[in-house]
C-alpha cells in the first residue's frame, strides 16, 4: 500500500511538473504569437498563421506514426457507433475562441484583466468538470484545499496584474474572457479524452488544431477584408515558432490531464506561465513592461496553489479513491 501510494505521489509530481512545463510554453507562445500579431497588425491573422504552422507539425507527426493514423480512425469509429459524443473533438475551437477574445477586448480591458478573466472562468470550469468527472475521467470531490488552491490561483493573478489594473474598463466585456477561460477548461477535458480513446497524444493534437485551424480561418476570411492584409509576412522566423510550442503544450496537456484532472493541471499550467513571464521580463523584458515585486508575489501564490491542491488530491487517493469510481 505505502508502496502504490509513493508511485502515486510520483507520478503526480511528474505529471505537475508537465503541467508546468506546458504553461511555459503558453507563456512563450504568447510573447511570440504577439510579436507576430504586431508584425501583421491583425491578431486573428496571426492566430491563424500559428495554428496553421501547428497542424503542419503534427500532421507530420501523423503520417509517420501509424499508432496515431490508427488512432483517428478509432475515434472516429467510436463517434459514429455512439459510444463517445462528438464534441470530444472539438476542443481546440476553445483555443481559437481564446485567441479571438484577445483581439476583441484585450486592447480595451488591458491584459491583467483579461487574464483574471480567463483565470476565474477556467478555475471555475475546472472545478465543475472535476466534480463531475467526464468519460473516463472519474469524478473528483470539491474539497476546502482545492477551493483554496483554485482561489489563491485568481488571487495571483490579480496580483501579478495588479500594477496594470484600471478601473475605468466596461465592466460587461469581462464576461468574453470569463468564457473563453471556461472554453479552456473544457477544452483542456476534450483533449485528454480523445487521447484516452485514441491511445495517442499525437491524434489528440492534430484533431485539437483540425478544430481550431477551421474556426481561425472562418473569422480570417470575415475579418481581413474589414481590417486589411499586411503588405508582406515577416522574414524572422523566431516569430513563426508559437505553432510549434502549441503542438507541445496540447500534447502534454492531453496525456496528464487523466492524472491530474483538469484544476490542477490548468493551474499548474497558470504557474509555468507566471514563472515563464518572470523570467521573461527579466532576461528579455518587452518594451514597457517592467517586473515588478506584485509579480514575484503572484507567481509564488500560484506555486502555494499548486502544492495544494496536488497535496488534497494525494489525500483523496489515499483515503477514498474508490469512492470515486464511477
Amino acid at each position: 500500500m505505502t508502496s502504490s501510494t509513493n508511485r502515486s505521489a510520483w507520478r503526480t509530481a511528474l505529471a505537475v511538473l508537465v503541467a508546468v512545463s506546458c504553461g511555459a510554453g503558453m507563456a512563450g507562445q504568447a510573447r511570440v504569437n504577439g510579436e507576430l500579431s504586431l508584425r501583421l497588425d491583425n491578431g486573428v491573422l496571426a492566430a491563424l498563421i500559428s495554428f496553421s504552422i501547428g497542424l503542419i507539425f503534427v500532421a507530420i507527426a501523423m503520417v509517420f506514426s501509424r499508432a496515431s493514423q490508427r488512432g483517428l480512425v478509432t475515434v472516429f469509429r467510436e463517434i459514429r457507433a455512439g459510444r463517445i459524443p462528438w464534441y470530444y473533438t472539438i476542443g481546440g475551437a476553445a483555443g481559437a475562441f481564446l485567441v479571438l477574445s484577445q483581439g476583441l477586448v484585450a486592447a480595451v480591458l488591458g491584459v491583467a484583466l483579461f487574464s483574471i478573466g480567463v483565470v476565474a472562468g477556467q478555475t471555475l470550469s475546472a472545478l465543475v468538470i472535476d466534480r463531475r468527472g467526464l468519460g473516463s475521467m472519474a469524478a473528483r470531490p470539491i474539497t476546502a484545499p482545492r477551493i483554496v488552491g483554485a482561489v489563491l490561483a485568481l488571487i495571483a493573478v490579480i496580483f501579478a496584474g495588479s500594477s496594470q489594473l484600471n478601473a475605468d474598463f466596461p465592466a460587461g466585456l469581462v464576461v468574453l474572457p470569463f468564457l473563453a477561460g471556461a472554453a479552456i477548461a473544457w477544452q483542456q477535458a476534450f483533449n485528454g479524452q480523445v487521447r484516452e480513446v485514441s491511445g495517442s497524444a499525437i491524434t489528440a493534437t492534430f484533431v485539437n488544431f483540425v478544430a481550431g485551424t477551421v474556426v481561425l480561418t472562418i473569422a480570417t476570411l470575415v475579418y481581413g477584408p474589414w481590417a486589411g492584409w499586411p503588405a508582406q509576412l515577416p522574414t524572422d522566423p523566431v516569430v513563426y515558432l508559437g505553432g510549434l510550442l502549441g503542438v507541445i503544450f496540447i500534447a502534454g496537456g492531453a496525456i496528464v490531464v487523466r492524472y491530474l484532472g483538469v484544476l490542477l493541471l490548468g493551474l499548474g499550467m497558470i504557474a509555468g506561465q507566471l514563472l515563464t513571464s518572470l523570467v521573461l521580463d527579466i532576461v528579455v523584458p518587452a518594451k514597457g513592461h517592467e517586473l515588478g515585486i506584485p509579480t514575484v508575489i503572484g507567481t509564488a501564490l500560484t506555486l502555494v496553489a499548486v502544492s495544494l491542491t496536488a497535496w488534497s488530491g494525494q489525500r483523496g487517493q489515499g483515503t477514498g479513491a474508490q469512492s470515486t469510481e464511477r
